[in-house]
């Protein structure tokens, strides 16, 4: 029977969102050829926070070489009302978020995710980011992972940037590498965790991030 966890989010592998997957693997392959250091890192069942780099428009679809689970991640609620763009960006496992702030609702969402028992795809960078270091983070990843007693998983993504620059219209083949760290367990919160925990967490999380993205880069040159 198919799951529906929230009006947004439907867990189906339909045959849109498997003909979708299949082709955009396709084309990424030949356009990235994508290589995946510790995919096994990623537990194969259960609720999960995916935590990686976000340096381009592109590293979405990169999570599609990390595990065979439907992901659910954010996507700026601009893409829904446009008829085809929606139906496909929904069919993907996207639900809208408000840029630009604290949507209590996408926040809401992701924990209904999580509490069943699904894969969340979330950028603790919140937007795109560039250089070699891993800057503050945003703590959302954290508060998620405490509310519901999820592992995050830290993906570090080296030369998506230089794959599809800021500005650029269209992607240039270059090969992206990814590697995947161990996951950092949260135990369940039985009262609301302080900010000062969470900022802790947080940086735990930045720094188990800036060594994938290290170690990517690494293998990259």
């Amino acid at each position: 029977m198919p799951r529906v966890v929230a009006a947004e989010v439907d867990t189906r592998k339909t045959l849109g969102y498997r003909a979708f997957r299949g082709t955009l693997r396709v084309v990424w392959v030949l356009m990235f050829r994508p290589r995946v250091i510790g995919a096994d890192n990623i537990p194969k069942e259960g609720r999960v926070i995916i935590a990686p780099l976000h340096r381009s428009n592109i590293d979405f679809a990169f999570v599609l070489f990390l595990s065979r689970r439907k992901a659910f991640f954010m996507a700026k609620d601009s893409l829904f009302p446009v008829p085809v763009l929606g139906r496909l960006a929904s069919a993907m496992g996207a639900f809208p978020v408000k840029r630009g702030s604290a949507d209590r609702e996408a926040m809401a969402i992701s924990q209904r995710i999580l509490e069943a028992d699904e894969a969340l795809v979330l950028f603790p960078e919140g937007t795109r980011q560039s250089g070699d270091t891993v800057r503050d983070l945003h703590n959302g990843a954290m508060f998620l992972a405490t509310r519901t007693g999820s592992p995050v998983v830290p993906v570090g993504i080296a030369q998506s940037e230089r794959a599809m620059p800021v500005g650029a219209k269209f992607p240039r083949p270059v090969r992206v590498t990814l590697v995947v760290g161990h996951a950092i367990n949260v135990p369940e919160a039985s009262e609301r965790t302080s900010r000062h925990d969470l900022d802790e967490l947080t940086e735990t999380l930045r720094s188990r991030l800036e060594e994938c993205y290290t170690e990517a880069r690494k293998l990259s040159s």
